[in-house]
């Protein structure tokens, strides 16, 4: 599982930790007192988080070769979402605020120039890049920008020839081994995080959001 999985999952298994009791003999658990402590703490919940705190049940009874536990659970149905596009004054405003850090610029303006999730982008490689004809290989086909992406992406690779292209500002220490596909070879930086671009891009746009929240990559990508 992924950070941010885990995170979650371990978000229900607290809550019924403490609903049962950290002595509670997990063997005893039944369906029935799963579906009981879901009604009270996450009835009300939207079909989102009700979804999730249901897979993470299911997990683990799976793993724990607990039965169905899950059994009394139903999955909710989830409106569709609809991620709506910045609006063009504030965009405009972001390109030509002072100061803008190169790599973040790049990302940003490669994010809404092609359209591509925040993970493909993340997962280019300086290889991986056609700066002649604006694109880059995926492993699903290309990703393709305009003009803003392509005066910034020379000056974010400079003379590099291999690695991430998006890569975090300092090495990772010793006690942190990254993967070899992650670890860019001439500078020792590794392949920046999707929880770190994005909390990057909230704060810078905190000021922009008219709620004051900033504002996810995801919607640069929706135009």
């Amino acid at each position: 599982m992924d950070a941010s999985t885990v995170r979650a999952y371990g978000q229900t298994l607290r809550r019924l930790c403490t609903s049962f009791g950290d002595r509670y003999p997990v063997a005893d658990l039944t369906a029935d007192q799963i579906t009981r402590t879901f009604t009270t703490a996450w009835g009300g919940a939207a079909a989102t988080t009700w979804n999730r705190h249901r897979s993470a049940a299911r997990s683990f009874a799976r793993w724990a070769s607990l039965g169905d536990l899950a059994a009394g659970l139903e999955r909710r149905t989830e409106p569709p979402s609809r991620t709506l596009p910045i609006p063009p004054d504030q965009l405009a405003e972001l390109w030509s605020r002072p100061g803008l850090p190169l790599r973040e610029h790049s990302l940003w303006r490669l994010l809404h120039e092609s359209g591509a999730t925040v993970k493909a982008v993340l997962l280019l490689d300086v290889e991986d890049v056609d700066l002649d004809d604006r694109r880059a290989r995926t492993p699903d086909g290309w990703v393709t920008w305009r003009s803003g992406t392509a005066r910034l992406l020379p000056m974010l690779i400079a003379d590099r020839t291999r690695g991430p292209l998006f890569l975090t500002d300092r090495r990772p220490g010793p006690a942190r081994r990254p993967r070899d596909t992650d670890l860019d070879p001439e500078t020792g930086r590794v392949r920046l995080s999707y929880e770190r671009a994005e909390y990057v891009f909230k704060r810078t746009t905190t000021s922009l959001d008219p709620a004051g929240d900033g504002w996810t990559l995801s919607r640069l990508g929706t135009w």
